[in-house]
């Protein structure tokens, strides 16, 4: 298992400097954040992102992510210039020894939270979810922005985008990500990079867009649209976990053997109410998910693969990107590697 630090560039309130000073980090997911979705990463781009961070005695792990174009998600007939330039980008990414790559096939929006800065009992502040409140909200009033949205769009841009999904049915959504990794997995078999998929966040459908990387049933379905080992999921534990009916230790057995795991998100929650949750420490006792029983079922796939504490909340005062602080990121990437650490020495 290779512990990693997600780290958003330049722009980003957390050091490199002081990531490499966590006990147990070696590695960095990161991404290029200033070309616009659906264009080539140029290599020479990539090597500058790479420099910086061996500069500093850390190596880059995973791409997190290489976005996909909204066409594709639609399939229109566009879609084949943007396939052919994520290809592209795959294997300038491939040139500069990237192994793993994390996408989403979530319309529109990348992970969703109705509030980011709820002040939880012991004075931290973290991103919750309440359905009922997403349910009131207009997508196209910009009222709520994350980390990872495509902020590119226009009122109007946007106006035309949702309008564009409204007769894109669950099935065709999924038609539409076969297209996709039938082209680009063939990409990444000739290169050598695992593909891994982050699962919808949350779950289920937001804003009447669908959704279908949300269960063990819709994972099995995914992995056999093309079956490749490039074929992979990146485990979100918090993603998945909001949905009681999702045994995260056990689906992580379950893919885990299959050789289908190929990236780790480390996230605890506490689920609130039906379809309400809030983000907590990375402690088991602190949330609704066991962490220890996650990193032991990881241990007992022999998981040999990036694992990274995912959202943390604000502590100590620390202002900046919401769930991206620095300290309790930091105290998650030690608590997990002290359970990981037990379960090696427990053997």
């Amino acid at each position: 298992m290779n512990m990693t630090f997600r780290w958003y560039g330049d722009d980003d309130k957390v050091t490199l400097e002081q990531i490499k000073q966590i006990p147990g980090v070696s590695g960095i997911v990161s991404a290029i954040y200033d070309v616009t979705v659906g264009e080539v990463w140029s290599l020479e781009k990539i090597m500058d992102l790479k420099d910086e961070i061996e500069a500093y005695g850390l190596e880059l792990l995973v791409i997190e992510s290489v976005p996909v174009h909204e066409d594709i998600k639609l399939g229109l007939p566009t879609r084949d210039r943007y396939i052919a330039n994520y290809c592209e980008t795959l294997r300038n990414l491939a040139e500069a020894g990237i192994k793993v790559v994390c996408y989403n096939f979530m319309p529109v929006f990348d992970w969703t939270r109705s509030e980011l800065d709820h002040e939880l009992p012991d004075g931290s502040n973290a991103l919750i979810y309440k359905h009922e409140t997403v349910l009131k909200m207009d997508p196209l009033t910009g009222e709520l922005s994350l980390p990872g949205w495509d902020s590119s769009y226009t009122k109007e841009g946007m106006k035309d985008l949702l309008a564009q999904y409204k007769s894109v049915t669950e099935e065709d959504l999924w038609n539409n990500l076969k297209y996709f990794l039938q082209h680009v997995i063939a990409v990444a078999d000739e290169v050598g990079i695992k593909m891994a998929i982050h699962p919808d966040d949350p779950p289920w459908s937001i804003f009447g867009l669908p959704r279908i990387i949300a269960n063990k049933e819709n994972l099995e379905r995914f992995i056999n649209l093309v079956d490749s080992p490039n074929n992979g999921i990146a485990l979100c534990s918090g993603s998945l976990g909001v949905d009681p009916n999702n045994d995260v230790p056990e689906i992580i057995r379950y893919f885990g053997k299959k050789g289908r795991i190929h990236f780790g998100h480390c996230r605890n929650i506490k689920i609130t109410g039906e379809k309400c949750f809030e983000e907590s420490s990375h402690k088991s006792a602190d949330g609704s998910l066991d962490m220890v029983e996650i990193m032991k079922a990881y241990h007992d796939i022999d998981f040999n693969g990036p694992i990274r504490p995912d959202h943390g909340r604000m502590i100590w005062g620390e202002t900046g990107r919401p769930g991206y602080g620095l300290y309790d990121r930091a105290l998650g990437a030690a608590y997990l590697n002290g359970i990981w650490e037990t379960l090696e020495k427990s053997n």
